[in-house]
C-alpha cells in the first residue's frame, strides 16, 4: 500500500477514535450532567493513560508516525483528531481527551507530566507540548483521582472557565 494511501487510512481511524472518545463523553455528560460526566471521563483517560504508558513500556510505538499529524509546508502541524473536535464544536469535551498526554507520562513517572503549552481544539493554530515536573498536589489529586483537570493549566483553566 503506497504511504500516502495508508496515512490517509491513519487518518481515518484516528477521525473515528475522535467521534467514539466524543460519543462516550456526551453520553456520560447526558446521563450524569457535568461534574460526575467530566469525573467518569477524567477516570476513563487516565485509565487509558495507563495503557499507552505501559504499552510504550513494553516496546510498543505511542503514536502512529504517518496520518496522525498532518504535516504542511511553511504551516503548522494539526492534529487529525483535534481537527473533528474543532469541527463537532466540541472544545470542552474534546481537550478532556487531550488530557492523555499529562497522564501517560504521569503512569509512566509520577514526577513529570507532558502538557499542553499550545492547544488547537482550545483556539491555537496547533498544539505545543512541554515536559515539566510535577507538584506533591498534582501528584496526589491524580491517585486519588480528583479532578486532575488542572494538571494541564491549558485544559484545566479553559475547561473550568466555560463550565465553571
Amino acid at each position: 500500500m503506497p504511504l500516502s494511501e495508508a496515512e490517509n487510512e491513519v487518518k481515518v481511524v484516528t477521525q473515528r477514535l475522535a467521534l467514539l472518545h466524543l460519543a462516550f463523553s456526551k453520553t456520560l455528560v447526558e446521563e450524569y450532567g457535568w461534574e460526575r460526566g467530566k469525573e467518569l471521563i477524567l477516570r476513563s483517560i487516565k485509565r487509558y493513560g495507563g495503557y499507552v504508558a505501559e504499552r510504550t513500556k513494553r516496546g510498543h510505538q505511542s503514536l502512529p508516525r504517518y496520518g496522525f499529524w498532518e504535516r504542511r509546508e511553511g504551516k503548522p502541524s494539526l492534529c487529525e483528531l483535534g481537527k473533528i473536535m474543532v469541527e463537532m464544536e466540541e472544545p470542552e469535551l474534546g481537550s478532556l481527551y487531550c488530557l492523555i498526554d499529562p497522564a501517560k507520562t504521569m503512569v509512566a513517572d509520577p514526577s513529570k507530566k507532558l502538557i499542553h503549552t499550545r492547544c488547537m481544539i482550545l483556539g491555537d493554530d496547533e498544539c505545543g507540548f512541554e515536559t515539566v515536573p510535577t507538584t506533591e498536589e498534582e501528584r496526589e489529586g491524580f491517585s486519588k483521582d480528583r479532578d486532575w483537570s488542572r494538571i494541564d493549566p491549558i485544559i484545566g483553566d479553559y475547561v473550568r472557565k466555560r463550565r465553571g
